[in-house]
């Protein structure tokens, strides 16, 4: 697959130009309004029911460390160093503050706090291929209809921020999810499991594409522009609703129903102002930056950590752009000097910020790719795709510190303890959600199914 630098592009239709055109009675643009395109969406997308099942009282949140690409649990948190060279690489292991557990010598600081997290070392599914596999782990259940490249549709299975707004719909102006700094697309690939598949556009996460280490990194739509007070802005949202009850027409295309979701929350967010100050990463101390790493992984993590605080359920951070942990060729220069010191640094970081302002206990975080990586080195010195065993690092919400969760064989190819699937994964992110492990919801048919079909990771609590 291309390893071209990804880049993003917004490309706007005729009947886009339409809505956009009336959206200028806000006197804000289309961009600073709504961020990214409309997105097109049939009206059968949108005819999904209300849930048969809610949530139980209790609310947590879970932010998800999304390792795209696929990182190599031989070089990370599964080190062989009894197997043959071919197979354990180029790194040493070192002791961490959990006596027996050994991870990568270029991961000090996640060593130093490996109390305070758990590995699962046998996760584990049938898929090699990016796409049905980051829609695997990223959904909880296996992509409806699922081939080789099998791009992002409405028939997928929703995410978990998307599940998340379904049976608990978003309140205060806070939105159920948000992902960011990119959105994985190349060329004409859209990576799955990155919104809210056949629940319809209503439900997908926000999506936020730009650098948090920037200087001029800003979330323009999350904010009035000058002279706009909300007395106004109320005015000008009754003058927009009249103007849309004579357009009939245009709300029959599929756009318009999300362009009309999009307008509330851009609404009720504009007037709370809470999360807009989230994204306000210049209100934080110069030190406090300093400690997550002034660059792309530690700020996003930041980010994250904000977004979190001010009641965001579900936080995706994509580290790297599309596909940047999948190092078929010079793995181990890669993962030493571009990789993995400013993840060390960011998540250690994340763990300790968190802990001291009361997040951890509350919070899920989970750190994993789609996929492990191939046991014997390729003649390219990098490692190929693996999805029979791979690594996912859990803390916070109850997670026990210092536990490592199964085992792999001598050349971690295969478990040899439980396997847990990404189905597992997903039960686990809805019970710390508080969402009940048979919810039911609605498809495009309108036919009941249950949202995830795993079992809660009980040894994660234990």
């Amino acid at each position: 697959m291309s390893k071209e630098v990804h880049r993003h592009r917004v490309g706007v239709r005729r009947r886009e130009l339409l809505q956009i055109g009336y959206s200028a009675l806000l006197g804000v643009t289309a961009s600073q309004a709504f961020g990214e395109r409309v997105r097109s969406a049939s009206a059968a997308e949108r005819s999904a029911g209300q849930p048969v099942s809610g949530p139980t009282p209790e609310r947590k949140s879970v932010l998800i460390v999304f390792l795209t690409g696929a990182a190599s649990h031989h070089d990370t948190f599964d080190i062989k160093p009894q197997a043959p060279a071919e197979i354990r690489g180029e790194f040493e292991p070192i002791a961490t503050s959990v006596p027996g557990f050994r991870i990568c010598e270029h991961l000090p600081q996640l060593a130093a706090r490996a109390d305070r997290y758990a590995v699962i070392r046998t996760l584990s599914h049938g898929d090699n291929n990016h796409l049905m596999s980051t829609h695997h782990v990223l959904t909880g259940e296996k992509q409806p209809g699922g081939f080789f490249d099998k791009v992002a549709s409405r028939d997928d299975w929703p995410n978990y921020a998307a599940g998340c707004a379904y049976v608990r719909p978003p309140a205060n102006g806070i939105p159920s999810g948000v992902n960011l700094p990119t959105f994985l697309m190349q060329g004409p690939l859209t990576w799955p499991g990155q919104h809210a598949g056949f629940l319809g556009p209503k439900y997908d996460p926000w999506q936020i594409t730009g650098d948090p280490n920037r200087d001029d990194f800003r979330v323009d739509y999350l904010t009035l522009p000058p002279g706009l007070d909300v007395h106004r802005l109320e005015n000008r949202r009754r003058l927009l609703r009249e103007i849309d009850a004579q357009q009939r027409q245009l709300a029959a295309v599929g756009e318009a129903g999300r362009f009309t979701q999009a307008q509330e929350l851009a609404f009720s967010v504009m007037t709370s102002g809470g999360l807009a100050r989230a994204f306000r990463l210049d209100l934080e101390p110069a030190a406090v930056r300093e400690r997550y790493g002034r660059h792309t992984f530690g700020q996003s993590l930041l980010l994250a950590r904000r977004l979190i605080e001010v009641g965001v359920p579900v936080v995706q951070v994509n580290i790297g752009a599309v596909q940047t942990w999948d190092n078929h060729s010079n793995i181990f220069p890669r993962l030493k000097n571009d990789l993995l010191p400013p993840l060390d640094r960011g998540m250690a970081a994340l763990l300790d910020d968190m802990d001291q302002r009361g997040l951890l206990q509350n919070t899920l975080v989970m750190m994993l790719g789609e996929f492990g990586r191939t046991p014997k080195i390729n003649k390219n010195k990098g490692r190929d795709h693996w999805g029979p065993c791979f690594f996912g690092l859990f803390a916070g919400a109850g997670v026990r510190g210092g536990n490592v969760i199964g085992k792999s064989d001598a050349i971690g190819a295969y478990p040899t303890t439980r396997a847990y699937s990404p189905n597992d994964v997903g039960a686990t992110v809805y019970h710390v959600l508080g969402i009940p492990g048979d919810t039911v919801v609605r498809d495009r048919l309108n036919r009941p199914v249950r949202l995830n079909r795993g079992e809660v990771i009980a040894p994660l609590f234990g």
